[in-house]
């Protein structure tokens, strides 16, 4: 087989064959749906960028995308009066259906819903073969096929099989050395974490909630992060655990495990060099932070130590610390039962929510041709990693934040309270000091 997986990709098998490890991005379409039309388009595009007929070797750790017509799987569904609603469930049917585990198979299935003049359609897909970027740039080319707008295609040959992760150790090997030696303080920043606690029992299912912030939110979030001279993903991050900590239960400073922590996506196409318009697949890392919270800790505070750590990390790329943990826990997988392998992250790695970001505006552009950005919203599998994971996408000035979580983990009453939290944490941004300190 032609292609390799890398590291984070061979990964996310181990952990769908526990549950499925799929992602979701909905866009709106201004246009009528026609389904037929549409089912053509897809097919259409997929096959002329050579990714249908995908054959996966799971226990060589190697696939193909052999070519060939593809049958596409597209739902349809009315809408009526409530479509939000719709793609809401269907997300949530969608991040808990499986692929097939091996062999020939489509990793791509759609679902269309009306809503009135317009719709929106669904891209469900096995994650282990693309990153968010990668399926942005594709639904802008079916986006593009559909209303006959122009398009940036991609070079040919478009690359599939790009190069494992492998090469970042090669191209940084100080960065790689530093992440070894790294390790023993990972360790210790995991024996200080209060682990996520699953008070429902062991079942893996993901629910699904959404929320939306409006352009002033959106402005004020931005406004407040180059204010305190952070990231926006940092002040989404101290938000996050902010509000999640008191379903942490009481933490107390002298015990050992009292500190809260939290886990951020990389996305490693930039060290890697590969152009998501050129480039399909998935090159991803994780970063991990960790906080004690003491009582009375201001945003601002929380969110500039959360990025004095996730600055000290870029720098020195100690998110590669992450990959060599990563190929460290396939090792010890293989020796643990199914029960153990769903407890082993929790119990040696806890971070109690995890955060994904994607600019859509920036990669909209990127992809070329005339379409403006569009309403966008995504969902992620939490796997066994993190009961919680937030997809923070933003798109023409709004915010959308797709909440999957373990249903053993949190209750709908408590991912609703956490919804209300965040949103009213960003209203307040607007009152807040937006004053740079010395």
């Amino acid at each position: 087989m032609r292609g390799r997986l890398n590291l984070f990709q061979a990964t996310m098998l181990r952990w769908r064959e526990m549950h499925p490890y799929s992602a979701v991005h909905v866009v709106r379409v201004e246009r009528p749906l026609d389904a037929a039309r549409l089912r053509i388009t897809i097919a259409e595009h997929l096959t002329e960028l050579g990714l249908t007929g995908l054959e996966l070797d799971r226990s060589g750790k190697r696939f193909e995308y052999k070519g060939g017509a593809t049958q596409t799987a597209l739902r349809v569904h009315a809408g009526v009066d409530t479509p939000l609603e719709i793609v809401r469930r269907e997300i949530e049917r969608e991040l808990n259906t499986p692929f097939a585990r091996d062999g020939q198979f489509d990793p791509f299935r759609f679902f269309a819903v009306a809503a009135g003049g317009a719709f929106y359609l669904g891209l469900a897909y096995d994650h282990f073969v693309a990153g968010g970027d990668s399926i942005v740039v594709l639904l802008h080319g079916i986006l593009a096929r559909y209303v006959g707008a122009p398009t940036k295609l991609p070079a040919h040959p478009y690359l599939r099989y790009p190069p494992t992760l492998g090469h970042l150790f090669l191209r940084y090997p100080w960065a790689a050395i530093r992440g070894i030696g790294g390790l023993v303080e990972l360790v210790q920043s995991c024996r200080r974490s209060v682990r996520p606690r699953y008070p429902g029992g062991a079942d893996p299912h993901n629910a699904f909630a959404y929320c939306r912030m409006e352009p002033a939110q959106l402005a004020a979030l931005v406004g407040t992060a180059k204010a305190w001279a952070v990231s926006v993903n940092d002040l989404l991050m101290a938000i996050l655990l902010q509000v999640v900590g008191p379903l942490a239960g009481k933490r107390v400073p002298a015990h050992r495990r009292h500190e809260l922590a939290a886990a951020s996506i990389v996305n490693l196409r930039r060290d890697l060099g590969l152009d998501p318009i050129t480039t399909f697949g998935q090159f991803l890392s994780s970063l991990r932070v960790s906080h004690p919270l003491p009582p009375g800790i201001s945003l601002e505070q929380l969110a500039r130590d959360i990025a004095a750590k996730t600055a000290r990390i870029k720098r020195r790329k100690l998110y590669l610390q992450s990959l060599i943990a990563i190929g460290a826990s396939g090792v010890a997988w293989r020796f643990l039962s199914p029960a153990e392998r769903g407890t082993y992250y929790a119990r040696n790695y806890p971070v109690w929510c995890g955060i994904t970001m994607l600019d859509i505006d920036a990669l909209w552009a990127h992809a070329g041709g005339n379409l403006p950005p569009p309403e966008y919203l995504r969902a992620v599998s939490t796997g066994p990693l993190s009961p919680m994971v937030v997809a923070v996408t933003t798109a023409a000035g709004v915010l959308h934040a797709g909440i999957s979580y373990r249903t053993t983990a949190f209750s709908t009453a408590n991912i609703d309270k956490i919804t209300a939290d965040i949103i009213a944490c960003v209203k307040n941004l607007t009152h807040e000091p937006i004053l740079s300190r010395p």
